[in-house]
């Protein structure tokens, strides 16, 4: 055998006893501000004025001291922004291991930012003062809406739970990922609270991952997509159908909500669909979808075949740990 020959066979027998390589380690996922770390406090929202003209700006953190800061002119997405992606600036910036702030500079180095969590300093390359922006905290105007007299209350966290076998996270005072409700339903208006984790080390669907199913069939997504594009496959989206018309995802370990007004698919006498379902989405008091057809059911549906009978709510267990409180349905 010539000697290239041999080297080739052998180290292709070297190769087939090395044992496959260890899978890597799934992201940490915190769920509360005090176990998230340093990074978790500068990721958020901020706006403030220069010559008389509104900003808004969105941080998110990516791991590891890095951020990246997403700027809006008029105001942040759904307060002022005026929806035109082609004045969206994104910048990356860090912060040092043991420092409380982070800085950010543009790529032509004109402008310069340190963010303390509280406010963002931006300077011109001069060090001359530009704006100031300040934090804020938003919250869903129907953050904690009652359930109308009519309801169907799946679970209220003071005793009514409408979901068996589901687990309640004691300290956040939702339920677990991965339930499905004992009720089914056909046309109907709900309401639901969500709570995403915060996963800093993660990317696309490995980011606080979830989904609301009505009737078991169709999806809302549930991600931790803040300060991303707003994709069919992020927070809002309904998957590989329609991205969100705004991308509403607050900051991660923040509770969030849906109000949603669903219309079930109809069939006729002999099982044949005369409507697609259809649906308005409010995420954080804002309209992400109006009246929007679904075709067909989504990926990971429980009820993977469309028909007449209606169907649960299935919220769904993607491996990340997602919590749900104040459910209520209202049936038509």
């Amino acid at each position: 055998m010539r000697p290239l020959l041999s080297l080739l066979v052998l180290a292709t027998f070297v190769s087939a006893q090395q044992p496959p390589a260890a899978p890597k380690p799934k992201p940490k996922a915190y769920l509360t501000a005090a176990e998230a770390g340093d990074d978790f406090v500068i990721q958020g929202e901020y706006t403030g004025e220069n010559d008389g003209k509104a900003y808004g700006v969105q941080i998110w953190a990516q791991g590891g001291g890095k951020f990246e800061a997403v700027s809006y002119k008029g105001g942040l997405p759904g307060a002022g922004w005026d929806g035109d992606r082609s004045t969206i600036t994104r910048v990356i910036g860090s912060r040092n291991e043991g420092e409380k702030t982070a800085s950010f500079e543009s790529p032509d180095g004109t402008i310069k930012a340190v963010v303390d969590g509280a406010s963002i300093l931006v300077n011109n390359g001069d060090g001359v003062k530009i704006m100031e922006l300040n934090r804020v905290n938003r919250e869903s105007p129907t953050l904690g809406a009652a359930a109308p007299e009519n309801a169907v209350v799946l679970f209220d966290g003071k005793g009514v739970n409408r979901f068996p076998n589901s687990k309640v996270d004691e300290k956040l005072g939702g339920l677990e990922q991965g339930i499905t409700s004992e009720d089914t339903f056909g046309d109907c208006s709900l309401h639901v609270e969500f709570f995403l984790p915060f996963v800093p080390e993660g990317r696309g669907q490995g980011r606080g991952n979830s989904g609301l199913y009505i009737q078991g069939r169709y999806e809302v997504q549930m991600l931790d997509s803040f300060a991303l594009e707003g994709k069919d496959n992020e927070c809002g989206g309904l998957y590989k159908t329609a991205a969100p018309k705004v991308n509403m995802c607050l900051p991660p370990l923040t509770w969030q909500t849906y109000d949603i007004d669903f219309t079930a698919a109809k069939f006729d006498a002999a099982g044949q669909k005369t409507a697609n379902a259809r649906l308005t989405v409010k995420h954080n008091g804002v309209v992400i979808h109006e009246n929007q057809e679904i075709p067909a059911t989504t990926g990971g549906a429980q009820n993977k075949v469309e028909n007449a009978a209606p169907g649960p709510l299935y919220f769904q267990n993607h491996g990340n740990p997602v919590r749900y409180r104040n459910i209520w349905v209202v049936k038509k």
